[in-house]
């Protein structure tokens, strides 16, 4: 088994972690490190993320970690948090000895492939990187608001006008979106989420369309120059006029799980609608009171 490592390289603990994995793994597999990585073992040879030729990829930090690689790796993708939130996790190193049994999982391959819906972009005639959470269409200027026209396959279906406009895969919709007061998609669920984000409508709701949809969103000119952010990590300048065009991509964000289900998978993180309370006292239906 050849495994890659990757991890942030300016959070401590994830370094940290990415040594104990090395002692962990020892001469069980061949492990090939990122240029992230490279500081867990200055002395082992290390290569751009993209150049990992591997079976999986163990990347340790947070979701900003993970997106990162899930954008520039196509290899099955382990993500332990050594963050602070880390939806995507299906790891937390935290929790006492839960790091150690994820790597003797890994390394008997007792685990499954989960496979995630991506979008592909292209702002004009450029194209854009591959998301696994989202593509924002926002205002060139802080605190001002634009106004945005709205395509579906080529027809046009409103405009709405708001500091940005939020296009999110499934998985995206437990990040940026969530906190412009989105929906929360399973991600066995496909299609496309669009949020505004601060509208000037109150009453803007969330909507979500056909995953096989072309979305276009176009910045109506009078407004400046707008940008379109890939994944909140890169940014990239729209001319005035220019529109993005968002579909569902060909290529899949892939996943290693351990069996922990979604739902499970965002308990404690302040993010379900409803309360916790009975989870968390271990319950189950079968010890509901019945109905009135």
């Amino acid at each position: 088994m050849k495994i890659g490592l990757t991890a942030h390289p300016r959070k401590p603990p994830a370094l940290a972690l990415a040594r104990r994995a090395l002692e962990l793994i020892g001469d069980r597999a061949e492990v090939v490190l990122s240029d992230a990585a490279g500081p867990a073992d200055p002395g082992r040879p290390h290569a751009p993320l993209e150049e990992l030729a591997t079976d999986v990829l163990l990347a340790i930090g947070g979701d900003g970690t993970f997106l990162y690689s899930l954008r520039r790796s196509s290899v099955p993708l382990l993500p332990v948090n050594a963050g602070t939130v880390g939806v995507l996790a299906e790891v937390d190193a935290r929790r006492p000895g839960e790091f150690e049994a994820a790597i003797e999982r890994l390394l008997a391959g007792r685990y499954s492939l989960e496979e995630r819906m991506k979008l592909a972009g292209e702002a004009g005639a450029t194209a854009l990187p591959d998301v696994v959470n989202e593509y924002v269409v926002h205002a060139g200027r802080v605190g001002a608001m634009g106004s945005f026209e709205i395509a579906f396959d080529r027809r046009v279906v409103g405009r709405v006008r708001a500091d940005g406009l939020i296009v999110a895969t499934p998985t995206g919709s437990t990040a940026y979106s969530l906190s412009s007061f989105g929906p929360i998609v399973d991600p066995g669920v496909e299609g496309i989420v669009l949020t505004a984000i601060a509208p000037f409508r109150a009453e803007t709701r969330s909507l979500v369309v056909d995953p096989l949809a072309t979305v276009t969103v176009r910045p109506l000119p009078g407004d400046g120059a707008a940008v379109v952010l890939v994944d909140g990590q890169d940014q990239h300048p729209l001319p005035e006029g220019t529109g993005v065009r968002i579909y569902r991509s060909p290529r899949r964000a892939t996943l290693v799980r351990f069996g922990v289900g979604f739902l499970e998978r965002l308990r404690g993180k302040r993010i379900l609608p409803w309360s916790e309370e009975f989870a968390d006292r271990g319950g189950s239906v079968a010890d509901l009171p019945p109905p009135a």
